[in-house]
C-alpha cells in the first residue's frame, strides 16, 4: 500500500531511509532545519556523505514543520539524539491526533534518562484534547552507507502496539531490507544507545594496537554489561541477543563505517574527546550517550566497568594506554 511519509532529518541515516521508502513506492517528503541542505539534495539528488547514492526524482523537500507534519501516514524522526526533544517540541504543535511516528535515532537523554521514543512521547502526547501519537522504534545493525546501496540489512521495529509495529514493518520491508517486530521497545532502544559506548572502547583498543582477542572480549563483555542493565530496567533478556543488541553491537564495533569506532581509535592514539569529534566530523553518539549510561548504571545498581573506563578516558582521569590494564586487573570472578 502506498503511504504518504515524512522524514525529519537529512543526515545520512534519514536520507538513506527516505530513499528506501521512495524506492518502495511511497510518497516521501524530507524536512530539515537547514534549507540549503535541502536545496542541494533537490538539485543534485545526492547526499555529500553518501557517495554513489542517487535520490529518486519523486522525492520532495521542505523546511516547513507544519507541511512535513500534515497528512502523513507515517512520520520518521531521523534527527540526531541531541535534537530529538527540540524537534519533537516544534512538531507537537502541528501533529494530528493519533499520528504514527517512527523513531530511528539512538540515544538516552542525560537529564531525564528517557529513550528517544520516550522523549518524543513526552513532547507530543501532552497536547490537550488530542489523541496520543504512537511511537515505534526502528533499530538494529544498520549503516546508512550500506542501506543507501541496497546491501542486505535486517532491523527491528519495536513497540508494545503490535499493529503499529507491523505497519512499520510493511512500509520499510523490501528484498534487501528485512524488518522484524519486537514488543520490547525500551530494550531495543537501550541496545542502540549503549552499544555506541562499547564501540568507543573497542576503538580505543584498536588505537592502542591490540588485536582481535581484545576486540572480541570487549564486544562480549560489553553485551554482558548491556544485558545486565536492560534486565534491571525491566527489559527482556532475549532482546540483547538479537538484532538490536548483539547484532548492533557487532556491526558498530567492527565496521569501517562506524563513527564511534573511529572516534575510539583516535582516543587510543592520544586525542581528546573534542579532538576526536572534530576529526570524525559527524555526530559521535557514544560520547553523547555516555553520561546517561553511567547514570542508569548508578540508578539501577549495575556494574559497567567498560562504560566506566571509557568515561575515565574522556574526562582525562584514565590515560588510554592504561585502559586495558585497568580492565584486565579487576578482581577475578565467574563469567
Amino acid at each position: 500500500m502506498k503511504m504518504k511519509i515524512g522524514v525529519l532529518g537529512a543526515g545520512t541515516w534519514g536520507t538513506a531511509l527516505a530513499r528506501l521508502l521512495a524506492v518502495n513506492g511511497h510518497d516521501v517528503t524530507m524536512w530539515s532545519a537547514l534549507p540549503e541542505e535541502l536545496k542541494s539534495m533537490a538539485t543534485t539528488h545526492r547526499h555529500p556523505n553518501l557517495p554513489g547514492m542517487e535520490l529518486p526524482a519523486s522525492m520532495h523537500y521542505t523546511a516547513d514543520m507544519a507541511e512535513i507534519c500534515r497528512g502523513r501516514d507515517l512520520l520518521v524522526f531521523a534527527v540526531p539524539s541531541p535534537f530529538v526533544r527540540s524537534t519533537a517540541k516544534k512538531a507537537a504543535k502541528c501533529l494530528p491526533g493519533g499520528q504514527l511516528i517512527v523513531e530511528v535515532a539512538k540515544g538516552v537523554e542525560e537529564k531525564t534518562l528517557m529513550t528517544m521514543s520516550e522523549v518524543i512521547e513526552d513532547e507530543v502526547n501532552t497536547v490537550p484534547d488530542r489523541a496520543p501519537c504512537t511511537v515505534v522504534a526502528l533499530s538494529g545493525p544498520t549503516h546508512a552507507e550500506e542501506v543507501a546501496r541496497d546491501m542486505p540489512t535486517l532491523i527491528t521495529a519495536a513497540s508494545p502496539d503490535e499493529n503499529a509495529a507491523k505497519t512499520v514493518q510493511t512500509a520499510f520491508t523490501n528484498p534487501t531490507f528485512r524488518v522484524y517486530t519486537n514488543p520490547d521497545r525500551r530494550g531495543v532502544e537501550l541496545g542502540g544507545a549503549i552499544k555506541n559506548v562499547i564501540a568507543l572502547a573497542v576503538g580505543v583498543a584498536l588505537g592502542l594496537g591490540y588485536g582481535d582477542n581484545a576486540k572480541a572480549a570487549l564486544i562480549t563483555r560489553g553485551n554482558a554489561e548491556l544485558s545486565r542493565l536492560g534486565v534491571a530496567m525491566g527489559c527482556q533478556a532475549s532482546t540483547f541477543a538479537g538484532l538490536s543488541g548483539m547484532g548492533d553491537l557487532i556491526v558498530t564495533c567492527t565496521s569501517m563505517h562506524s563513527r564511534n569506532l573511529h572516534a575510539g581509535m583516535l582516543l587510543g592514539r592520544g586525542m581528546s574527546g573534542e579532538e576526536a569529534k572534530k576529526e570524525v566530523g559527524q555526530v559521535v553518539e557514544g560520547i553523547n550517550a555516555l553520561p546517561a549510561a553511567r547514570k542508569l548504571a548508578k540508578k539501577y545498581k549495575v556494574e559497567m566497568p567498560i562504560v566506566d573506563t571509557v568515561a575515565g578516558i574522556l574526562d582525562g582521569t584514565l590515560p588510554a594506554r592504561n585502559a586495558m590494564a585497568s580492565l584486565m586487573g579487576r578482581d577475578l570472578k565467574r563469567e
